[in-house]
């Protein structure tokens, strides 16, 4: 569905990162590993049009959309959860989501369905659909930003960190409908610092350091891999 191929980013002179290749298929939930400054933030920007590349080719869908503006990229079904929510708090949930499905406007009945879906998943949603946005939870904002992203129908969801600053039982509970959601059909890319419960949740994953991709492979595997174990005991 999404292939990076020898992509490097630069912030001013200095490189970000360095000829990176990175593969998702379809249905696939992939987890990007790595120590603060590793440049997995930058990652997410750029496929997300906010950065442009300096070298290099993403394609999504077999479409090229290398240095494409976001909201090209939004309309094509590529979703970023941005770090810290970014909800809008002095408007009421229920607006908040309809904002997400700004490019599905003219779609009433289809933005309906997509909301009631996005109730079911989250429930308290529903339940705080005339609260102001800033007076929820930090894990029920966290449940607001993914249901947001889901009201513009992504085709990939991108979540950098979304267990930041979360409780434990919400962290869990986020984790949870992340899986339940692809086994419903949904792609997701996930950055994220909670390396073992990631890892727990995916198919595949790459680990970034200093801007380079340094090991990638099963879930599984990464799981046993020294690199992993490296990062865990920071």
């Amino acid at each position: 569905m999404l292939k990076i191929k020898k992509l490097t980013v630069h912030y001013g002179p200095l490189p970000a990162l360095k000829e990176i290749s990175l593969e998702i298929g379809k249905r696939e939930i992939i987890v990007l590993i790595g120590p603060n400054r590793a440049g997995k933030t930058t990652l997410l920007l750029t496929l997300s049009g906010i950065l442009e590349t300096t070298e290099g080719r993403i394609t999504f869908e077999e479409e090229d959309i290398t240095n494409l503006n976001p909201h090209q990229i939004v309309s094509k079904g590529l979703i970023h959860i941005p770090q810290g929510r970014h909800i809008f708090p002095t408007l009421s949930v229920l607006d908040n989501l309809l904002l997400g499905a700004y490019t599905k406007r003219n779609e009433k009945d289809g933005m309906d369905i997509t909301l009631e879906e996005v109730y079911r998943l989250f429930s308290k949603l529903r339940e705080r659909k005339d609260q102001r946005a800033g007076t929820l939870s930090g894990g029920e904002q966290q449940m607001l930003a993914i249901g947001r992203a889901m009201m513009a129908r992504p085709k990939l969801l991108m979540l950098d960190e979304p267990s930041l600053g979360l409780a434990p039982h919400f962290i869990e509970e986020i984790f949870i409908t992340l899986k339940k959601m692809n086994q419903n059909g949904l792609t997701i890319f996930i950055v994220e610092q909670e390396i073992r419960l990631a890892l727990s949740i995916s198919h595949r994953g790459y680990i970034l350091r200093n801007g380079r991709i340094i090991k990638e492979g099963p879930a599984s595997a990464l799981l046993q891999s020294q690199e992993i174990k490296d990062l865990v005991s920071i």
